[in-house]
């Protein structure tokens, strides 16, 4: 970065964002409040799902091919075949991008833990916030839930306010005792903010602000919880101006693919008879396993049946514990074109394990032949367990 100018000193103000389950939603509801309050906004997140492409946006647009070619050629030459890593590069060429085309704010994603990512370049920030921290990454962060909050922890900057998520009682513990030390000014989840939700609505509350937020565009319960975390983020800008109006409109009209999203259209969808539907859910934590389970606990009006793979290095077992309860049966598979795959056999260990009903596949498009040919009744499907298998799915069913 020094070689290149140091760009990341040069951003409009920034809000850095950490955290295991929750990151991308709360920054894709964050960009959609600011940007019906007309304000035009950098993003930074990872991974992508179909194009390289959608991990930098720029003034609101996502970044074009021949800018990136450019801008990666240029960090290519200032790295001077020194050993850097493919996010560090990807980060270095956000940050030039960021750095040269006028904003009113940056949203960054860490791509992995905090204090050690390369995200965490920024000294500055206007804010910072940190979701839900739960196991994930072990071999990275840590083994244990106090490792890993402390390396999330990371990111607060004296002075600067950390807006962070309902956590464990350890995890919080940790987020307080490292903000205390670092200086950071901490708004919590259930003290400083929160949200009550209803079966259609949900209500914002922080002392004496009261807002009625609409249901989000992002499905599941805990969206309702991410969504009142961009609202605090929002609520807290300095210098910003966003009216309530801006929030709904933001609520109900961000986009963040592969969370709980059903495929409506597309070769794999139209392999659905008639009552069936199929769903997609990049999940791969056993955070995430609880999230869609508390959710398909609703879908109680037809069998769940889930398509999973996952990569190596993830819990399967931990991930699918939650689900025994609510999945009919599970095909696993591997991940197409993907080294780092778990083994389908493995997965459909891992189910067998915790009590469901598991075969293999070889491919999604065989998995959910087999799982329609063997089942008589109207059902919903969910392809789970990565992001890499999700983006794999979009990108072949259009």
């Amino acid at each position: 970065m020094g070689a290149l100018g140091r760009p990341h000193e040069n951003l409009p103000p920034v809000i850095h964002v950490a955290g295991t389950n929750g990151k991308g939603s709360v920054i894709a509801f964050l960009r959609a409040i600011l940007e019906a309050a007309r304000y035009t906004v950098h993003v930074f997140t990872s991974p992508h799902l179909v194009r390289f492409n959608e991990r930098i946006r720029v003034a609101g647009e996502e970044i074009d091919d021949d800018a990136l070619c450019a801008l990666l050629e240029e960090c290519e030459a200032a790295n001077a075949g020194r050993p850097i890593t493919f996010f560090e590069i990807t980060t270095a060429a956000a940050m030039l991008a960021f750095a040269r085309t006028p904003a009113d704010v940056t949203l960054l994603e860490t791509g992995l833990g905090g204090r050690l990512d390369a995200t965490n370049m920024v000294t500055r920030p206007l804010l910072t916030a940190i979701t839900p921290v739960s196991m994930d990454h072990q071999s990275f962060l840590g083994n244990t839930i106090e490792e890993i909050v402390g390396e999330k922890a990371g990111i607060m900057k004296p002075g600067v306010p950390c807006v962070v998520a309902a956590q464990t009682r350890k995890g919080a513990r940790i987020l307080a005792t490292h903000a205390a030390a670092t200086g950071a000014p901490l708004v919590a989840e259930g003290k400083d903010w929160y949200v009550l939700s209803r079966a259609n609505s949900s209500t914002y509350c922080s002392g004496d602000t009261v807002c009625d937020l609409p249901v989000p565009s992002l499905v599941g319960k805990h969206q309702l919880r991410n969504a009142g975390h961009a609202v605090a983020i929002a609520r807290r800008m300095k210098g910003f101006e966003v009216s309530d109006a801006a929030i709904a409109t933001g609520l109900t009209t961000a986009r963040w693919p592969a969370r709980l999203q059903r495929l409506h259209t597309g070769p794999l969808a139209e392999l659905m008879p008639t009552g069936w539907e199929l769903w997609l859910d990049g999940g791969h934590n056993p955070a995430a396993g609880k999230v869609l389970a508390d959710h398909t606990r609703a879908w109680r009006d037809k069998p769940l049946h889930l398509v999973l793979a996952m990569m190596t290095g993830k819990d399967p077992i931990g991930f699918l514990k939650p689900l025994e309860s609510v999945a009919a049966s599970l095909c696993g598979i591997a991940i197409p074109d993907e080294d780092a795959s778990l083994p389908a056999e493995k997965a459909t260990l891992a189910a067998q394990y915790v009590g469901i009903e598991a075969t293999t596949a070889d491919t999604v498009d065989a998995a959910i032949r087999g799982i329609v040919a063997n089942n008589n009744v109207p059902a919903r499907i969910l392809i789970c367990g990565s992001l890499y298998l999700a983006g794999h799915v979009l990108r072949e069913n259009g």
